[in-house]
């Protein structure tokens, strides 16, 4: 299993990959015996201390591994895809260990890969992913994206034949971040619903951060609507040379190739864009999204 961006479909190979790894560590729970004397507490994990432990695990630098802190348990939850060997992960446990944190690790089946209403086809460079969703500031109109597929080309086309203008790139950010924008040129055209690939639309009216344990829907042009929950914050991801993200929206949400730049909303509420992940949607898999409120803090603009 090996985590990747999900790719814009057909782009070029150095883009096809994105890993983020994460490991599955199975918690031993002493039973303490009965005793008449009062057990000593626990240590508590420091807010410093599991902060260390997350960038130990970033200094690590393992392609295919993804990660986050969860102050609750005292633990960096770090998740690997197929492609981390074993002795990776050992390495990720010593890291951890060593800042007096502890090490959740979790598998998940597969490769992260890159993956363009919202959720309907983008093209352009030859590529394709998932429009997330139209925005505006002012009287301009602009499309949200992922900034790994805004990075392929400059100009952007609703048709594979490239003969439609979208319109033109007016930022990318990517790695770091995963969002980029794209000016309409005919901001008539420009819808502030997610299509849902069975002939309706979603009103997307607000946009907020989501919580672990959310029901969220997300939707591509690859793969349509599916449905999942949150299940981590602020993953750090690691595509893979170099590529490495932050900030990460953590689901059980499946995505393939193409998806990427994609709608994850909540009802009316617009939640992120589809980055990458693994797996695909007949056996499922882990997927990430960029903050689509960070998003919109960068550019000045607001969903409609």
């Amino acid at each position: 299993m090996t985590f990747k961006r999900f790719a814009p479909l057909g782009s070029i190979s150095r883009r096809a990959r994105l890993i983020a790894a994460t490991s599955g560590l199975v918690t031993a729970v002493a039973l303490a015996a009965p005793t008449a004397v009062a057990q000593a507490a626990p240590d508590t994990v420091t807010k410093a201390e599991l902060a260390v432990a997350s960038s130990a695990v970033g200094t690590a630098d393992i392609a295919g591994t993804a990660w986050y802190t969860e102050a609750s348990t005292g633990k960096v939850v770090v998740t690997v895809d197929s492609t981390v060997t074993a002795a990776e992960i050992a390495t990720i446990k010593k890291s951890v260990t060593d800042s007096g944190a502890k090490a959740d690790i979790k598998r998940t089946p597969g490769t992260f890969n890159k993956l363009i209403a919202g959720g309907q086809a983008i093209y352009a460079g030859g590529g394709r992913c998932s429009l997330g969703f139209n925005v505006r500031s002012g009287s301009t109109y602009y499309a949200l994206t992922a900034g790994h597929c805004t990075e392929i080309g400059s100009t952007w086309y609703t048709n594979s034949g490239q003969t439609t203008t979208l319109g033109t790139r007016a930022g990318s950010s990517f790695p770091t971040n995963d969002y980029g924008l794209i000016r309409h040129s005919n901001a008539s055209a420009a819808d502030g619903r997610v299509y849902l690939y069975n002939g309706s639309y979603q009103d997307i009216t607000s946009a907020a951060n989501p919580s672990v344990g959310q029901a969220v829907k997300r939707s591509g042009s690859t793969t349509g609507v599916h449905s999942g929950t949150v299940t981590g914050l602020n993953a750090t991801v690691n595509y893979g040379g170099g590529d490495v993200v932050y900030g990460m929206i953590q689901t059980n949400v499946c995505a393939e190739p193409g998806d990427s730049g994609g709608s994850l909303f909540a009802g009316s509420t617009a939640l992120g864009l589809t980055s990458g992940g693994s797996g695909n949607c007949s056996s499922g898999g882990t997927t990430f999204f960029q903050p689509v409120v960070e998003a919109l803090n960068a550019y000045g603009v607001s969903v409609f």
